[in-house]
């Protein structure tokens, strides 16, 4: 739309339009926050986009990346994982406008309070996922996580976090998850899926057969709206459905690697000549490393979910890890357990900076038993 506007712009004799390329920050911000594959165009202008970020030219992300103790050259993990969800945090559980406002905005003190509103917002965000996701884990895995489905149910549940609780639930089942929020006798829900499994289509049939007042999605995430009476009854004919696709014959999903490294070859050079690969992201992931064979020598849970370790090959060679969402999973209790014992240990490899000093960290996805 913008390349048309400098178009017509163009041949009325009214200027050039607007500059494109001091906006392709904003556009890698919404390309990454919607986990859109980073290939073709997208993959350029993301790349673009992190370049005009890093110039701190715009009031509303140099406010937001302040409030979110940004300390390193822009990445799609920042985009991801600090700056989205703070901009979107007004629309979860605030002020829908916020967000908007924000990035519009060209004063340094009007972007400075909003940012701090957005941060607000976020971390009571945060808290209410946590207290929902404890409650879903707790209900969906009272059922079962080896059903077809897996899927959690609650009264005042907010809507705003129920999506990103399925994709928790997801994840620790390895299965379809649907989450919902009760309110004064309906029902609001998102769900997520998992590779092979049209979540979507199951719940638009669901839906065409009467247990949902409106639903629809694409494979891999949906939304529902029904009626609380019928939430049983729906969940276990979205359940058959979803079993007809195999849902239920589901084993633990492969884990694709890259190669394999010992701990003294994960350095920050390594990283940083990966990392001039990128961007990475949605349709074009960072290579996947395992580290054979390394014992547990420090391990540490950090906040509801998290676990911070120390490995070690037993030769000299060490590397710090870290693994987000490991007491969603089994991972997280079986490694703080068994400190000192060996594993075979997979994950990307990721730059930590701290008090201005950088160190290789692994970004930890799975680990097993090396004996």
């Amino acid at each position: 739309m913008l390349v048309e506007t400098r178009r017509q712009a163009r041949e009325k004799g009214l200027g050039t339009g607007p500059d494109l390329l001091s906006l392709l920050d904003l556009v890698a911000l919404a390309t990454v926050a919607d986990v859109a594959p980073l290939i073709g165009a997208n993959r350029a202008l993301v790349r673009q986009g992190l370049k005009v970020l890093g110039a701190r030219q715009r009031p509303g992300l140099v406010a937001l990346a302040d409030v979110s103790r940004m300390d390193a050259a822009p990445s799609t993990y920042h985009l991801g994982f600090l700056l989205g969800p703070r901009v979107n945090a007004g629309g979860r559980i605030g002020k829908a406008d916020l967000g908007a406002r924000l990035l519009a905005t060209d004063n340094p003190h009007e972007a400075a309070a909003l940012a701090e509103r957005l941060d607000q917002l976020n971390t009571e965000r945060r808290d209410i996922e946590n207290a929902v996701r404890a409650a879903a884990m707790e209900q969906a895995e009272a059922r079962g996580f080896d059903a077809p489905l897996v899927w959690a149910a609650g009264e005042g549940w907010h809507p705003g976090v129920v999506g990103i609780v399925a994709s928790r639930l997801k994840e620790a089942a390895g299965r379809p998850a649907v989450v919902i929020g009760l309110h004064n006798g309906e029902g609001k829900g998102s769900g997520r899926s998992v590779t092979g499994i049209d979540l979507g289509a199951a719940i638009q049939r669901t839906t065409a057969e009467g247990f949902f007042i409106k639903g629809g999605g694409h494979k891999m995430a949906a939304g529902l709206t029904l009626a609380e009476d019928k939430l049983e009854a729906a969940m276990q004919r979205l359940s058959e459905l979803l079993a007809k696709q195999g849902a239920g014959d589901l084993g633990p999903s492969d884990l694709k690697l890259d190669g394999m490294l010992m701990p003294g070859a994960a350095s920050v050079d390594l990283i940083e000549q990966i990392e001039q690969a990128g961007p990475f992201g949605a349709g074009a992931a960072a290579p996947r490393y395992a580290f054979p064979d390394l014992a547990v020598r420090f391990a540490k849970r950090i906040g509801e979910t998290h676990l911070k370790l120390s490995l070690t090959d037993g030769m000299g060679g060490s590397l710090d890890a870290i693994c987000f969402g490991a007491f969603d999973t089994a991972l997280g209790p079986r490694l703080l357990e068994h400190g000192g014992a060996r594993f075979h240990f997979a994950g990307r490899l990721k730059i930590n900076t701290w008090g201005g000093r950088q160190s290789p960290q692994l970004r930890l996805e799975d680990a097993a038993a090396s004996s």
